[in-house]
């Protein structure tokens, strides 16, 4: 679409001018792909060049807002293309003519193809691509508009149901009275008893005499005087457990059946037992109890899976008891069992977890093409041709040890998302996807020049997995917003597979439906007892408080590397694997460039190990090395100490020390997807600094209760550091404000037991609108995506497994 006026109608005529003298400048870069951190860094640069040399420049917003909406600029010799965000999950994609000045519109699939050509991959005709579009599978079901409300599903698909209630009455009447009648545990139904009550009808009349029955009685009386007279109406035991929560409950049923509103619903689906087995996947990495963290793929996935489980397991203990059920829930962790497993767990197939009544790590093996287990352990990223096989084993391991199907299946990452989706369908069992991180966002560009990255990461696997998962999932968890739609400047973590091609392998022309209420936010907590506030001293232990402030501050040995000529100076603290995602070395190149930085605090880095023989990953090992010459090329041995730390305890307890001391505590990420240590330091009373690139910038209110940084370049980290403990030298109550907003922000929203809370909610709200609504849009939907899996992801799995 031909638009001359594009830019004026967004830029005054000065902007205009600006805007071509930018991309003149930009020509004479190698670089022609420019991403938006890229150009936002640019265009500040280039301004402040201009009102150098033009003080009476005047004001230029129009101008910098247009450029932080622009995701994406590609330069060719005649056309600049731009992705630019119109609102949140909104684009248009423009080819800009240098030449001409005039700008045309082009079509997603046309951005694509130019995106290819400044890859320097060759034009391909239409009709040799495979082109991947999942949108007219979602078509006709429940679709959110207002993108403020993307990533609260639960309370849209409530709204939507109680109006299918009130819009088809008799037709859900039905469906409502038929899956009340379908729940049982251990072969005993806990609602309605099908032999008694058949119809709707039935249920109201049950109803009415139960609720007159029970407003005869004393409210706080246990139920167990009133069972037999429910049982002979054909309710059963799974109301409540006292007669006021039984009559609540079959009011709020009765409710429903006379007036659907949401509330009515939610409360409902809410109070009765539709969970009590668990299934949660996880097959890559150590994932054990002990002697784990810190090793190759194992770190905050594995914290957040075992502090999930207990919180899950103690959520549902608490409401079957309250639903008047004598059930003990059981969780088991379905992982991959390991028998070279130095010196972990990793090789026994079944593990109790810690801290919990019936919670279990169910581990089983990898198999080769010959059906031989595979003894090693394997990174993430070279998993995928064992999941199909891994799956099959793990479903027959799994209903031999919940003696049955679970209730819900929870997969985590990529490959566990892929395996519960296989198990969901054959089982046909709710499926809750969580991400932890995608890896598609994180490495820029992976998917444009993914065969340089295959050999490594296997992107054309994983990425096909992630389609396949998201898109068969019924639920999808996120733990901000902003994960999955982005901000009004920035794109959203799933929303990057909307649009994407993988130069001949396929493109992707409609990858996920953001406004679909599969998606919810469910925000993870940190585990109490051990993150908890530095001046707690009542709760803290004095001899691992004096063992862990010696190994950090002045022990000698294998541990540690560096020595403090000043330990009294506040401490710049950091914990992290050894990856480059996690741009440690990042923070201790910042910290070497600023001597203003060194002269007010010291620099602590804990990581696994510190040494090379403690390393087996390649990353791991580039990563260490580079800490090593920086620390050697800045002569910091004096400002820094550099500890190993395998402990979550001793771990907790660093934040307080630190804390004590006056520090802030760094999370220097490329990206971040969500960011638990970030809640950890900040639960610990810690003035946290995190990366303005993904989950941390929803859980920091910059400047309020913790401060977002750039990490992309060593003085956008230093210098706001730098800032604030030049304040809090002059100003201590500048520390303690921070300090107890950012205390105060993790209690109001991440907890353990609103995450239960709220994924409970979901997975029976699904459950029955997957009941009630199971439409032939599903079904296909389904059948798509397993087209996917036997033509793109099984073909591919198998050649790399016989190879």
């Amino acid at each position: 679409m031909h638009d001359p006026s594009f830019l004026t109608a967004l830029l005054k005529d000065a902007e205009v001018r600006c805007f071509r003298e930018f991309i003149y400048e930009l020509d004479h870069e190698s670089q022609k792909h420019f991403l938006r951190n890229d150009i936002v860094l640019k265009s500040e640069a280039y301004l402040r060049q201009k009102r150098q040399a033009h003080p009476d420049l005047g004001d230029f917003r129009n101008f910098e807002q247009f450029l932080s909406r622009t995701q994406e600029m590609l330069l060719l010799d005649q056309y600049a293309i731009l992705l630019y965000r119109a609102k949140v999950g909104e684009y248009r994609f423009y080819r800009f003519h240098k030449n001409e000045e005039t700008v045309d519109e082009l079509t997603p699939e046309e951005f694509l193809d130019y995106r290819e050509v400044v890859a320097g991959y060759p034009h391909e005709p239409v009709e040799k691509k495979l082109e991947i579009n999942f949108g007219p599978f979602y078509s006709l079901g429940p679709v959110i508009r207002d993108h403020r409300k993307i990533g609260a599903g639960q309370r849209f698909l409530n709204s939507f149901m109680a109006g299918k209630l009130q819009g088809e009455w008799n037709t859900w009447q039905a469906h409502l009275c038929d899956f009340l009648k379908i729940h049982s545990i251990n072969g005993e139904q806990i609602l309605v008893d099908g032999q008694i009550i058949q119809n709707p009808h039935q249920l109201f009349e049950a109803l009415q005499k139960a609720i007159s029955y029970l407003e005869m009685q004393p409210a706080d009386d246990l139920i167990q005087d009133a069972k037999s007279f429910l049982r002979g109406l054909g309710l059963r035991d799974g109301f409540g457990d006292t007669v006021g929560r039984v009559l609540s409950t079959l009011q709020l049923l009765a409710n429903l059946q006379e007036e659907p509103r949401a509330e009515n619903l939610e409360a409902f689906i809410s109070a009765i037992p539709m969970v009590s087995r668990v299934a949660v996947i996880s097959p890559h990495g150590w994932f054990g109890q002990e002697n784990v963290l810190g090793r190759p793929d194992t770190g905050g996935q594995i914290v957040y899976i075992l502090d999930q489980v207990k919180a899950l397991e103690k959520y549902l203990s608490a409401s079957l008891t309250a639903s008047g059920l004598s059930v003990q829930p059981k969780i088991v962790v379905v992982t991959r069992l390991i028998p070279e497993n130095e010196g972990t767990t990793c090789d026994h197939r079944l593990e109790k977890i810690h801290g919990t009544q019936n919670c279990w790590i169910l581990r089983v093996p990898f198999k080769d093409a010959n059906q031989n287990i595979v003894p090693h352990w394997i990174s993430r990223f070279h998993v995928w041709p064992y999941l199909e096989q891994f799956a099959l084993d793990a479903k027959h391991e799994l209903l031999t040890e919940l003696e049955g199907n679970p209730d819900l299946i929870v997969g985590n990452y990529s490959d566990g998302n892929l395996v519960a989706s296989l198990l969901a369908s054959w089982l046909q069992v709710i499926q809750c996807n969580i991400a932890h991180a995608l890896e598609k966002p994180k490495y820029l560009f992976s998917a444009l020049y993914w065969k340089d990255l295959e050999a490594d990461y296997n992107f054309s696997l994983q990425f096909t997995a992630d389609l396949i998962a998201m898109n068969k999932a019924d639920i999808i968890i996120s733990s901000t917003s902003q994960e999955i739609a982005g901000t009004e400047t920035s794109m959203g973590q799933y929303e990057s597979y909307r649009l994407f091609s993988m130069p001949g392998l396929y493109k992707v022309s409609n990858g996920i439906h953001l406004h679909h209420p599969k998606f919810n936010v469910v925000s993870p907590g940190v585990d109490e007892s051990l993150y908890f506030p530095y001046m707690q001293t009542e709760r803290r232990l004095e001899n691992q408080t004096r063992e862990v402030t010696g190994r950090l501050f002045a022990q000698a040995g294998a541990h540690c590397y560096g020595e403090l000529k000043d330990p009294d100076k506040p401490s710049i603290f950091t914990m992290a694997r050894l990856d480059k995602i996690k741009n440690l070395t990042g923070l201790m190149e910042a910290f070497g460039q600023s001597p203003e930085l060194q002269e007010r605090a010291n620099l602590i880095v804990v990581t696994r190990s510190i040494r090379e023989e403690g390393v087996v990953d390649e990353e791991e090992l580039h990563q260490l090395k580079r800490m090593y010459e920086l620390i050697t090329q800045y002569d910091l041995y004096h400002n820094i100490r550099w500890v190993e730390n395998s402990s979550r305890r001793d771990g907790a307890e660093m934040y307080r020390i630190v804390g004590d001391r006056g520090g802030v505590f760094v999370q220097p990420a490329l990206f971040e997807a969500f960011g638990l240590t970030v809640l950890e330091g900040m639960a610990s009373g810690l003035p946290v600094f995190a990366t303005q690139f993904g989950g941390p910038l929803e859980i920091i209110q910059n400047g309020k209760n913790g401060f977002l940084i750039n990490p992309t370049q060593p003085d956008l980290i230093s210098e706001p550091i730098l800032n604030f403990l030049s304040r809090a030298a002059d100003d201590a109550s500048h520390w303690q404000s921070i300090s107890e907003a950012a205390i105060a922000r993790v209690k109001e929203a991440y907890t353990w037991e609103l995450y239960s809370d709220k994924l409970l909610k979901f997975a029976k709200l699904y459950g029955f609108w997957n009941y009630s609504e199971l439409s032939e849009e599903k079904k296909e939907l389904d059948q798509y995506c397993n087209l996917l899996f036997h033509l793109l992801y099984k073909k591919r799995a198998g050649r790399l497994l016989k190879s």
